[in-house]
């Protein structure tokens, strides 16, 4: 009997089960649409189209994609590492406070250019100072990773809260936000970059946050796959037994994994904040560090991996707000059920098909080596 979890190809490790896997959730999607009574393929073609019919969608979906990028690397980073960081959520918000801050301070004096490798450090600085809690933690005190990162969203939560009502919200305002930033707290858009390909971004937010988003992407890549640090990340995270006989310090590369976690988590901040609203506001974050444990589960952890993954939820997210405009049998409640169907079978059932997969595979390499042995004959 073969081993369901042998090694495969790169291609049908990282290429092939995430196809197969997004498949079939589509085609259950569908089926949940055919229930209520719509057709599903009218349901592809507008989820398609809004995502990809015009320059102004796709503008849009490359944003929510830079969003998921950077909450993907940030999962993507710990599992390496061994470790279940589902505190994206939490390190986006207080990431946030650093880009928010360094807006509030710099944005009527120096120009953005200026502004933003401020605000750069700001978030990295901020996630990574709220995932080192956890981190140090689990290092230290042996609490779990899942369980702190889980009680340290609502905490950033609620600090959020607090700073948006009480603190950074100006003198006269109801509304729970910063002021508007001026000119230098303002990310300009790639309209540029997409008008290459004679396209109109619109009033769709595509900031040059997204250029930044692949170089950390690539920076993920090297640190994971090219760094000593990355190999002993690796190393534990495969098998800490071996780590720790290796010498390599858990309690170390714990808190670093995690700090760099966090730090990405933070950079996500740089998106909404600077390139859309111009302003801190509650709830800014939108569920984009949920989403990215999906991104980094569908992308096999790879930073390649996780860039079209994070523009597959970007067009469930812009596509799936064409379709609720264009077929109001199907509503918003019922978009989100596609997405978590996704989520599912890219995340908790990953493994379902991994076992026929394998044995198809090795059938077919059976059979070839069995020609060419015939062959030589």
């Amino acid at each position: 009997m073969s081993n369901p979890y042998a090694k495969l190809p790169n291609w049908a490790e990282y290429g092939l089960i995430p196809l197969v896997n997004l498949i079939v959730a589509f085609f259950v999607a569908g089926l949940v649409v055919l229930l209520v009574g719509e057709n599903p393929l009218e349901a592809a073609y507008h989820l398609v189209n809004g995502a990809f019919g015009r320059g102004e969608y796709i503008g849009f979906t490359l944003y929510y994609a830079t969003t998921f990028i950077f909450t993907g690397l940030a999962v993507a980073v710990a599992f390496h590492a061994g470790l279940f960081n589902i505190g994206g959520e939490g390190q986006a918000y207080i990431g946030g406070i650093g880009v928010a801050l360094a807006c509030l301070y710099f944005d009527q004096t120096l120009p953005w250019f200026v502004v933003f490798p401020i605000a750069l450090v700001g978030s990295i600085a901020f996630g990574a100072a709220w995932a080192f809690l956890p981190g140090w933690l689990q290092a230290k005190r042996g609490s779990h990773i899942v369980i702190t990162t889980i009680m340290f969203n609502f905490i950033a939560s609620s600090l959020m809260v607090y700073l948006l009502t009480r603190v950074l919200k100006p003198l006269g305002s109801m509304a729970p936000q910063t002021r508007t930033f001026a000119e230098g707290g303002q990310l300009p858009k790639l309209d540029w970059l997409l008008g290459i390909f004679g396209l109109n971004i619109g009033n769709a937010p595509f900031n040059v946050s997204f250029l930044l988003a692949l170089v950390a992407a690539f920076g993920v890549w090297v640190l994971i796959w090219r760094t000593k640090l990355g190999y002993e990340m690796r190393v534990m995270g495969h098998s800490p037994g071996a780590a720790r006989y290796a010498g390599i310090s858990e309690s170390r590369i714990t808190i670093i994994a995690m700090m760099i976690s966090g730090g990405l988590a933070g950079m996500m901040a740089l998106n909404p904040i600077m390139g859309e609203q111009f302003r801190m506001q509650l709830d800014f974050v939108q569920g984009a560090g949920f989403v990215g444990i999906a991104v980094a589960l569908m992308g096999r952890s790879h930073p390649f991996g996780i860039i079209p993954a994070s523009i597959l939820f970007g067009m469930l997210y812009q596509g799936g707000a064409e379709i609720a405009f264009e077929m109001p049998t199907i509503s918003r409640d019922m978009i989100v059920i596609i997405q978590g169907l996704v989520i599912l079978f890219a995340g908790a059932l990953e493994n379902m098909f991994r076992p026929a997969i394998t044995a198809a595979l090795a059938g077919f390499a059976g059979r070839r080596a069995a020609v060419t042995q015939s062959k030589g004959a």
